[in-house]
């Protein structure tokens, strides 16, 4: 049984067809890649996910459970089980590194306890403990991109999303946050990175699902952005 499957999903607004009938298997533990230029549907698909988005036909299953199925009530539980990276960090200002992860156990009421040792845990997963009493605005980009990896992990998700997460950061940070990515993929967790970054996909050799207007042109397991040049 697949971990995350989107069965015939089509999603229409008024003026386009955002997806036109995508069907994607994704098992646990895979790293997976879904690319395209942008306006392919990518983010629109992730978003699906958590129910940010909801598809005009078709079903979203994770875990074998229709996403529309899960009560409104209990859609907490379901987005602590799914941690989301977003290309824009998405990071408090007002708050300390420490802070900003901390806020994500807090809103479930997390014991303090839990807090001072879980926080210090991902922050040193993502090379960020040393940085624990900075604020984002003393933080490079690559920084703040860990440090909203880090808030994702905070709740242990089984699955990671992110989505275009190298975006807004130059090649070296990149490069740190695909290790960390990877890094985390390797304990189990489940990535899945929507992206039109081609040198980060082509250099990760991972599974890639190319998108265009839509619809799904490629589904290779070892692939290239191009899908001209896949193995």
């Amino acid at each position: 049984m697949a971990q995350i499957e989107f069965k015939n999903v089509t999603k229409e607004y008024e003026d386009f067809i955002a997806l036109k009938e995508v069907t994607i298997f994704i098992e646990k533990g895979e790293f997976v890649f879904i690319v395209g230029p942008s306006g392919a549907g990518k983010s629109t698909l992730i978003k699906m996910l958590i129910r940010d988005e909801q598809p005009t036909s078709g079903e979203v299953v994770f875990e074998d459970k229709n996403v529309l199925d899960i009560p409104r009530e209990d859609l907490c539980n379901l987005r602590r089980r799914i941690g989301v990276v977003f290309q824009d960090f998405k990071l408090l200002d007002s708050k300390t590194v420490f802070e900003n992860v901390a806020v994500a156990t807090e809103v479930v009421d997390c014991p303090k306890e839990e807090i001072d040792a879980v926080v210090p845990n991902v922050l040193n997963m993502v090379g960020l403990l040393d940085k624990r009493d900075k604020y984002p605005v003393q933080l490079s980009g690559g920084e703040k991109q860990r440090l909203s990896i880090a808030r994702a992990l905070a709740h242990e998700p089984d699955v990671l999303i992110a989505d275009e997460p190298t975006g807004m950061i130059d090649p070296v940070a990149s490069d740190e946050v695909m290790i960390v990515l990877e890094r985390i993929n390797e304990m189990g967790t489940t990535v899945v990175m929507a992206t039109h970054d081609e040198v980060v996909v082509n250099k990760m050799k991972k599974r890639v699902i190319r998108m265009k207007n839509g619809s799904i042109v490629s589904d290779k397991k070892k692939g290239k952005y191009d899908e001209q040049s896949d193995e």
